[in-house]
This record gives C-alpha cells, sequence and structure tokens, in this order.
C-alpha cells in the first residue's frame, strides 16, 4: 500500500511551519503530494447573527475585519508553504463556503495532518478536527515532538470497528516502522477478540508484528500509554470515539485521554 496525498490544514498561525513539516515526513516515503490546504473563518458563518436586510456600520465592520483577517492567515500561510522544502507541494486557500470545500479536499486525500492544538480544541483549526474526524471519518496523524515515518509504531487493537480501521488505514506507515507491536488490553473492554488475527493479517501483507497482551485491569488509555512508552514507539495507531460522540465528551473515553496526553504521535480513524 501506499499514499498519494496528504493534506495539511493550515490556519496562518505560527504552528503551520511544523504541520508542514509533518507532512512532509509523512509523504516523502511515499514520494507523495503534500496538499497545503488553509481553511480560513467563513463570513457565511456570521451571516445568521447579523440579521436579515440591511447590513448596518457594525455588521459591515465585523465582515470586513473577517475577511482581513482571512487575508492575513491566507498570506502568513503561503510564506510557510514556499518555505517548505519539499518538491511535490502544492497549495489551496479555501473560499466560502469553507467547510464543504474542507470535506471535498479531505475526501479526495489519504491522510491528514494536524498539530496538538485543534485535537485537542484549542486554536482556529479545532472545529475542522473534529469535522475531518468524526463527520469525515478519514485517517488523520496527529504529529507531535520526534515523529519520524520509520519509527516504532504501537497499534491498539480490541478487535472492534474503529480499532480495526485504523489498524488497516495505518499499513503505510507500517512498511515503513522499524518495529510493530500490537497492544491488547482484554480486560480493559467487555468484547472477545484474538490479537494473532491481526497479527496474521499484517503477515500476510509483508508486517511482520509482535504482540503484547497487557494484563492489568484499569482504563485503557493508562495502559496503553505505558506500553507505548514501555516499547519505545514514536506513534501509535487506534480507533477514534468507539463510542456515540456525545457519550465521549461527556465521560472522557479513550479518545479523549490519547489526545491529552503530551506523546506519541497518533494515527487515528473512525
Amino acid at each position: 500500500m501506499s499514499w498519494a496525498r496528504v493534506m495539511a490544514p493550515l490556519a496562518g498561525a505560527e504552528g503551520d511551519a511544523a504541520v508542514l513539516s509533518a507532512a512532509v515526513k509523512a509523504a516523502g516515503p511515499f514520494d507523495a503530494e503534500v496538499s497545503a490546504v488553509f481553511a480560513p473563518a467563513d463570513v457565511a458563518d456570521i451571516m445568521p447573527w447579523l440579521g436579515e436586510g440591511y447590513l448596518g456600520g457594525i455588521q459591515t465592520t465585523a465582515i470586513e475585519t473577517l475577511r482581513q483577517a482571512a487575508a492575513t492567515g491566507e498570506a502568513r500561510s503561503r510564506a510557510a508553504y514556499e518555505a517548505c522544502d519539499y518538491a511535490k507541494k502544492t497549495f489551496v486557500a479555501l473560499q466560502s463556503p469553507v467547510w464543504a470545500a474542507l470535506s471535498a479536499e479531505a475526501r479526495l486525500s489519504d491522510l491528514v495532518i494536524f498539530g496538538d492544538d485543534p485535537a485537542r480544541g484549542r486554536g482556529p483549526l479545532a472545529e475542522c478536527f473534529q469535522q475531518i474526524v468524526a463527520d469525515e471519518q478519514r485517517p488523520v496523524l496527529i504529529a507531535r515532538k520526534g515523529f519520524e515515518a520509520g519509527g516504532v509504531v504501537a497499534v491498539a487493537w480490541d478487535g472492534g470497528k474503529e480499532a480495526s480501521r485504523a489498524a488497516r488505514l495505518a499499513l503505510p506507515l507500517l512498511e515503513k516502522a522499524s518495529r510493530v507491536v500490537l497492544l491488547a488490553a482484554p480486560r480493559a473492554t467487555s468484547r472477545h477478540f484474538d490479537p494473532a488475527r491481526l497479527q496474521a493479517y499484517y503477515a500476510a501483507r509483508g508486517v511482520q508484528a509482535e504482540i503484547e497482551i497487557l494484563g492489568d485491569k484499569g482504563e485503557a488509555a493508562s495502559l496503553l500509554l505505558g506500553a507505548v512508552k514501555r516499547v519505545g514507539a514514536n506513534l501509535l495507531v487506534a480507533g477514534a470515539f468507539g463510542h456515540p460522540r456525545l457519550q465521549e465528551f461527556i465521560f472522557g473515553g479513550t479518545t479523549r485521554s490519547l489526545l491529552a496526553a503530551e506523546a506519541p504521535s497518533l494515527f487515528l480513524s473512525h
């Protein structure tokens, strides 16, 4: 398996350069295109709040301010894009309706790269992250310090739909990994599953993986993060939002715990 297009949403902020750098690391081993996509705040999103009919001075000023901010953000994103030392790259500045255009770009990308802030609900791309992961159900990589495409990769698997989908979609990265470790915590779930089945699936595709059973009881995220540190993985592959999103939001959930951690980088799929 391989990737042909890696998408990097940009906000015209300080973190754009780091996201582009991570996208290059993910795309480079496959000679894939890095698609830098600037996603500004959409003027159309505030129109319902301004009322219909005549636009007064306050409303007009608000719209013009938003447009100026978008122009400034695009210029900053373009500067980060131009400074990115990678030959196979493209730049797209989205226009209104921004969210529809963003969805279209994500649907035609093999992987979407984010930094830590959007994944933790911070910054201008926080809503973008939620849309890409939960609504569009595209695979995303949250690139944190130390991310490399060829390091040790841990795969969290419980036999469920989300975890299995992530395990399949991450195959291109696993083929480049120096070591792959399957993490299974059978006592942390009521689901019955056999990690050897995933091991065999990978072996049939040329990926040799080890199995580590996490025998302790406890919260799944804590067990996984401890195992990741123990095996020296710089990337964890996991399913995202295995429970209804409202339930995850209220009660936490494994996904939220992984997003709140400082390390490792995460490959997530819903």
